[in-house]
C-alpha cells in the first residue's frame, strides 16, 4: 500500500474513533448518571468537558508538533486517549468521570490536531483537498455513529464498555502508527503561545460556567449575565491578542481571505446548529414522552448517520468536478428543512414519522462537510495549511459545544429543575411537564434553522473567486 493511503487509513481510524467519543456518552447518559448517582451540574458537564479541553488545547498542541515533530505527538495522542479511555470504564462517580472524559480530550486533542498535518504532507496538492474531506467526514460521521454503538454496548454490556471497546483499537492504532507513519514535515520553530492559550482558556470556562450554573439556577440572574459577558469579552480580548502575537496560535489575518473566511463562518454556525441535535433526540427518544430503551433511541438515529455517510463522500467527489459553491449551500438548506419540520414534534412519533426530517438533517450535513472543508484548506497559501486545519477544527468543537450549553439553557427554562434532573437519569415515572419539555425542544430546532439560514448568507453573497488567485495574492 502507498504510504499516502497508509497515512489517511490509520488518521481516519482513529479521528473516527476519538469522535465516536464526542456523541457516544450521551445516549448512555441517562444510564451513566443513574449509575453514578451524578447531580445534574456534573452530568451536564460530563458532556460538556470533553469538547471544551479539546478546544482549549487543540491549537497550542499542533503548534508542539510542528516543533517536536507531528507523528510523534500524534503518536502520544493515542496513548493518552486509549489510557483516558480505560479510566473512564472505571469510574466511580460524576467527578471521577469528568476528569478522565479530560484526560480523553486531551488525547483527542493530539489526534484532531496533527491527523490533518500528516495528511497534508503525504499527499500531493491535486489530492489533498479530497483526503481532508474524507477526514473531515469521519469526524461528523464518527460522532453521530457512535449513537449507535453506544445503545448497543449499553444496553447488552453496560454503559462502562463504550469505553472500554476504545482500548483495544487504540492500541492497534497506536503500533500502526508507530510502525507505519513517518515525520515528512519539516519541523519549525517557534514557540507555544502561552499568553493566547490561557485568555482562550479563561473565557470559555467562564462562558461555560455561567450558562450550566446559571440554567440551574445555581447562579442569579445577574450573576450568570456577568460571567457570560465576562467570558465573551475575554474571547474578544483573545482574538485581540492573537492579532498582535508575531507566531500566534490562531492566525486571525487567514479570514482576510474570502473563502476561508466564509466557509469558516458556515463551519462555526453549522456547528452550533447540529452540536445539540443528538443529545436533544436522545434525551427525547429516552424522556418521558417517547420513553424508548438505549438501543432503539440509537436505531432511530441511523437515517443520520447513514445519510450524512452517504452523502459525504458523493458531494465531496462531485464538488472536485462541478464546484464547492452549490453543494455547500445545498446541503445548509437540506439540513434547514429537516430542522424546521423536527420544530413541529409531538409527544409521540414513530419511526416513519421522525424519518424525513432526519434524512433531510443527515444529508444536508453530509453534503456540506467535505466541499466546505476542501474549499477552505485550497484557499489557504501551503505553508499555512496546518495552522488553517487547526483553526478549523477548533470552531468545529468550540461551535459543538456552545450548541450542547444553550440546549441545556433552554431546556432549563421550561422544565423544573426537579423534573429535568428526572429526564437526565431516565426515571420519568412522575413526570408532569411533557408539553414542556417537547416545547423546549421546538425552541432548540428552530434555533437550529436559524443558525442554519444565517451560515447560507455568507456564501451566497461572496463574490465569484478561484481559490488559486486568493493563494498566489496571500502567498
Amino acid at each position: 500500500m502507498e504510504y499516502k493511503w497508509i497515512a489517511l487509513t490509520n488518521t481516519t481510524i482513529t479521528i473516527l474513533m476519538a469522535s465516536l467519543d464526542t456523541n457516544i456518552v450521551i445516549i448512555a447518559l441517562p444510564k451513566i448518571s443513574a449509575d453514578l448517582h451524578a447531580s445534574i451540574l456534573e452530568t451536564m458537564w460530563i458532556v460538556l468537558c470533553f469538547g471544551l479541553v479539546t478546544t482549549i488545547v487543540l491549537l497550542s498542541f499542533g503548534r508542539l508538533a510542528d516543533m517536536f515533530g507531528r507523528v510523534k505527538l500524534y503518536n502520544l495522542g493515542l496513548i493518552v486517549f486509549t489510557a483516558g479511555s480505560a479510566l473512564c470504564g472505571f469510574s466511580r462517580s460524576g467527578q471521577e468521570l469528568i476528569l478522565f472524559r479530560s484526560i480523553q480530550a486531551l488525547g483527542a486533542a493530539f489526534l484532531f490536531s496533527n491527523s490533518a498535518a500528516i495528511l497534508t504532507d503525504a499527499f500531493d496538492v491535486k489530492e489533498r483537498g479530497k483526503a481532508l474531506g474524507l477526514n473531515q467526514v469521519s469526524i461528523v460521521v464518527g460522532s453521530v455513529a457512535g449513537l449507535v454503538l453506544g445503545g448497543l454496548l449499553t444496553d447488552t454490556f453496560g454503559w462502562r464498555s463504550i469505553f472500554w471497546v476504545n482500548v483495544p483499537i487504540g492500541i492497534f492504532g497506536a503500533i500502526w502508527s508507530y510502525t507505519k507513519l513517518r515525520e515528512l514535515g519539516t519541523r519549525t520553530g517557534g514557540k507555544v503561545d502561552y499568553v493566547g492559550n490561557c485568555v482562550l482558556a479563561l473565557g470559555l470556562v467562564s462562558v461555560f460556567l455561567g450558562l450550566t450554573l446559571g440554567s440551574l439556577q445555581i447562579l442569579s440572574t445577574i450573576e450568570e449575565l456577568l460571567m457570560i459577558v465576562g467570558g465573551l469579552a475575554t474571547l474578544v480580548l483573545f482574538v485581540y491578542v492573537e492579532s498582535k502575537i508575531e507566531d500566534p496560535m490562531f492566525d486571525v489575518k487567514l479570514f482576510r481571505i474570502r473563502v476561508f473566511n466564509t466557509g469558516n463562518l458556515g463551519v462555526f454556525f453549522n456547528a452550533i446548529a447540529r452540536g445539540a441535535l443528538i443529545l436533544m433526540m436522545s434525551l427525547y427518544l429516552q424522556g418521558p414522552t417517547m420513553k424508548l430503551s438505549t438501543l432503539e433511541s440509537g436505531l432511530y438515529l441511523i437515517p443520520i448517520s447513514f445519510t450524512m455517510a452517504t452523502f459525504g463522500p458523493i458531494s465531496g467527489w462531485l464538488s472536485d468536478k462541478y464546484g464547492y459553491k452549490i453543494f455547500i449551500i445545498g446541503g445548509l438548506l437540506t439540513s434547514t428543512v429537516g430542522f424546521l419540520i423536527l420544530t413541529h414534534l409531538q409527544e409521540h412519533e414513530s419511526f416513519v414519522q421522525l424519518l424525513v426530517p432526519l434524512v433531510l438533517v443527515g444529508a444536508g450535513m453530509g453534503m456540506f462537510a467535505a466541499p466546505n472543508r476542501t474549499a477552505v484548506m485550497n484557499s489557504v497559501p501551503a505553508q499555512r495549511r496546518g495552522i488553517a486545519s487547526g483553526m478549523t477544527t477548533t470552531l468545529v468543537t468550540l461551535g459543538n459545544t456552545i450548541s450542547l450549553g444553550l440546549s441545556f439553557l433552554i431546556v432549563a427554562r421550561y422544565v423544573p429543575i426537579s423534573e429535568l434532573e428526572m429526564v437526565f437519569i431516565g426515571k420519568t415515572m412522575n413526570f408532569s411537564s411533557g408539553a414542556s419539555f417537547v416545547n423546549s425542544i421546538h425552541i432548540v430546532f428552530f434555533l437550529s434553522a436559524a443558525l442554519l439560514i444565517a451560515s447560507i448568507i455568507p456564501s451566497i453573497i461572496e463574490r465569484a473567486s478561484k481559490p488559486q488567485n486568493e493563494r498566489t495574492a496571500h502567498s
